[in-house]
């Protein structure tokens, strides 16, 4: 039987793919290859957000074609949208997919009679990724995606919905909807114009009761009333996470960006979310020394990330990107200005973020089980999981069962882990911390 492996870089949309692709080459008669087994094939799933995401691709192909110089390797992602020309020259690469629908023609290709237009599986996970869009337009003057992934599509509902239901069926309890551009689902030019994301999420409630939804990232005037009031009408049903990018806290920086909402109105979105749900968790994105970023434009940063009180921050440090607008501004920030914005912000991220912990503590969270830790005898010892509010959540393996949803009344916070009331206060720190990046 052949032996396959998959490498993916980049976004949820990436691995939503890598997986769709393994799936179709297991019913193919392949496997998944072992540690330290000879590999037949390897399916690299690329990213280009940044130009060190495009050396890690080059990298990682040259190391496969010494390490596995007899294997079949195919590309597909961003970076091979990008290079296509480059990355068939290389080594031991023996095919390359420029575009998501050719994932079905290659499949097909390769006598694959009856091609699924979905996955039933995600590898290694009790969540579930499901792509439901692609394609972005967005004009922002820092990145290279709309290049890559132009033009918008969405799925079709009834794919989706039977999707959700294959996972379900086989153990699922989280979807997470994704996209290159979540928010434009059901706005391509092909697309059914009554179906938007709300009416999505209103759909897949009626699917199965067994699992939740959680939504991949938005932009905040994507964020509509009739999409709070789903969430608000389905507390466990839809998580209280809402992923919504700021990129800067500058009126000035946003322009130059060209964002497509100011600094107002998204401080007014997040209060609005704030007045329909019940301590909701709003997480988001911010890039720290774009162009003609001064220390006055980061104090604004820094003052709505106060207001807010995110939840969690990914923060990003400028990289100029070839291709792009931002890369030829001529006021770029020095890199030590950079290194130190991003350390004090993240010092003020850490400092919310706990302020925002404070504020579940007493109350209740649902919470998806996705870890078991045993003592050195193997006997169960804490089950870990994730909450409705994107908070790691600790427990004794009794209270809960692994992959299955649970409710927990939360009672303290040990620096990573909210803990489940009724339990034990000593930890075993060793254990835990084996854990808890896998979550």
């Amino acid at each position: 039987m052949p032996t396959l492996r998959t490498i993916t870089l980049g976004c949820k949309v990436n691995q939503y793919e890598t997986e769709y692709l393994r799936q179709g080459f297991l019913r193919l008669g392949y496997r998944d290859a072992g540690q330290d087994e000879p590999v037949d094939l390897v399916i690299f799933n690329t990213c280009t957000v940044t130009h060190q995401a495009d050396a890690e691709c080059r990298k990682i192909l040259r190391r496969l074609a010494r390490e596995h110089p007899e294997a079949e390797v195919i590309v597909m992602g961003c970076f091979a949208a990008k290079a296509a020309d480059e990355i068939a020259s290389m080594p031991g690469v023996s095919e390359v997919l420029t575009d998501k629908r050719q994932m079905r023609e290659c499949l097909a290709r390769r006598g694959l009679v009856d091609v699924p237009t979905g996955i039933a599986f995600f590898a290694r996970r009790h969540r579930a990724y499901v792509k439901v869009q692609d394609g972005c337009v967005l004009p922002c003057t820092y990145c290279i995606i709309p290049e890559v992934r132009p033009g918008l599509w969405s799925r079709p509902v009834e794919d989706i919905l039977l999707e959700v239901r294959q996972l379900v069926d086989n153990g699922y309890r989280e979807v997470v909807l994704t996209g290159v551009h979540l928010g434009l689902f059901g706005r391509g030019p092909g697309d059914d114009r009554t179906m938007d994301l709300a009416e999505l999420v209103s759909r897949l409630l009626n699917v199965d009761r067994r699992f939740r939804i959680r939504l991949s990232s938005l932009e905040v005037n994507e964020v509509s009333d009739r999409l709070l009031e789903l969430m608000a009408e389905n507390p466990e049903r839809i998580c209280s996470h809402l992923h919504i990018p700021l990129q800067s806290g500058s009126p000035k920086i946003l322009k130059r960006m060209r964002r497509r909402a100011d600094v107002e109105y998204y401080l007014r979105r997040c209060e609005r979310v704030k007045q329909l749900l019940r301590d909701p968790a709003i997480t988001t994105d911010i890039m720290v020394g774009f162009p003609g970023e001064t220390d006055a434009d980061f104090e604004e940063t820094c003052r709505v990330v106060e207001s807010v009180g995110f939840a969690k921050i990914h923060i990003f440090r400028f990289s100029p990107r070839e291709g792009t607008p931002a890369a030829e501004y001529p006021d770029q920030v020095p890199e030590h200005v950079k290194k130190e914005r991003s350390s004090y912000l993240e010092q003020l991220a850490q400092q919310v973020r706990r302020r925002y912990i404070g504020e579940l503590i007493g109350g209740s969270l649902q919470v998806l089980w996705e870890d078991l830790v045993t003592d050195p005898e193997g006997r169960p010892k804490y089950l870990l999981g994730m909450s409705d509010r994107y908070i790691p959540v600790r427990a004794h393996a009794s209270m809960g069962e692994l992959g299955e949803l649970g409710q927990v009344d939360v009672d303290g916070f040990d620096g990573e882990f909210l803990t489940a009331r009724g339990q034990d206060a000593s930890l075993d720190l060793t254990l835990l911390n084996a854990t808890a990046d896998r979550l």
